[in-house]
């Protein structure tokens, strides 16, 4: 098998526009495939598209998608399938990761954006993209939650409670559209994204001083592992939650 051959392929990967979300659209990309790069601004999505620049194999073309909004979800994928004629490939990315050292001070309507976007919109976007795949013949989904949801903090607290929840989502969808539709969960740790750029020394210490890896991780480290389950290669692999965290889960 080619492990990175998605030629012909057509892949959504939501929160596209930076960080992970991008690198992994570049991933998926390079190995062949058409990628809809999403997120809440078409501004930011063509921006992106067009740092990704030209590519021999694959194409990335910009959508608005706000994946907290449930009745925006079905049309984006009713067009994405209209203009490309397929969708083989999801990647819900799309997050939030408010912080709050006081938690008697969340408000509600903070609470309700967090499961909002973190797990309201990725159950709805799998549950409508894996029946379309299912009836269509396969495809494969990927969700990207956070090491939290296994070592949560107390600020990250709603952030953690939500990823769990997509944890959670993961082993039920991989049973619920099986055998054609395999979905798979990529937990990452600490990783040198655009967000990292406003971290102090203090704090990336914090993260790399335990870790066996020593240090964060790359975007593209991610993007490596997506591709693979995006691709046929990883066809006996389905209801998988994966730690990308340096060894974290290893040692605390």
């Amino acid at each position: 098998m080619n492990t990175s051959d998605l030629t012909g392929r057509v892949a959504l990967v939501t929160g596209a526009s930076r960080g992970l979300g991008l690198a992994i659209a570049r991933g998926l990309r390079d190995a062949g495939a058409t990628v809809i790069v999403s997120s809440r601004k078409f501004s930011a999505c063509a921006e992106a598209v067009a740092a990704l620049g030209d590519s021999p194999v694959g194409s990335a073309h910009p959508l608005e998608l706000h994946v907290g909004k449930w009745d925006g979800i079905e049309p984006a994928l009713d067009g994405i399938i209209a203009e490309f004629g397929r969708l083989d490939i999801v990647v819900n990315n799309a997050g939030i990761a408010p912080v709050a050292d006081d938690l008697t001070s969340v408000t509600e309507a903070l609470w309700d954006k967090t499961i909002e976007v973190n797990l309201k919109g990725p159950f709805r976007l799998m549950a409508l993209a894996g029946a379309r795949m299912a009836a269509a013949g396969g495809g494969s989904i990927i969700n990207i939650s956070s090491i939290g949801a296994l070592r949560p903090s107390p600020p990250e607290t709603m952030y953690a409670a939500a990823k769990s929840g997509l944890n959670a989502l993961t082993l039920a969808f991989a049973q619920a559209y099986a055998p054609a539709v395999r979905v798979n969960c990529v937990l990452p740790g600490g990783f040198a994204t655009d967000m990292a750029e406003h971290w102090d020394d203090e704090f990336i210490s914090k993260i790399v001083d335990r870790l066996p890896a020593g240090r964060l991780g790359r975007p593209e480290e991610i993007a490596g592992l997506v591709t693979h389950l995006a691709g046929d290669a990883a066809s006996y692999t389905t209801g998988t939650v994966i730690p990308v965290d340096g060894g974290r889960t290893a040692v605390y």
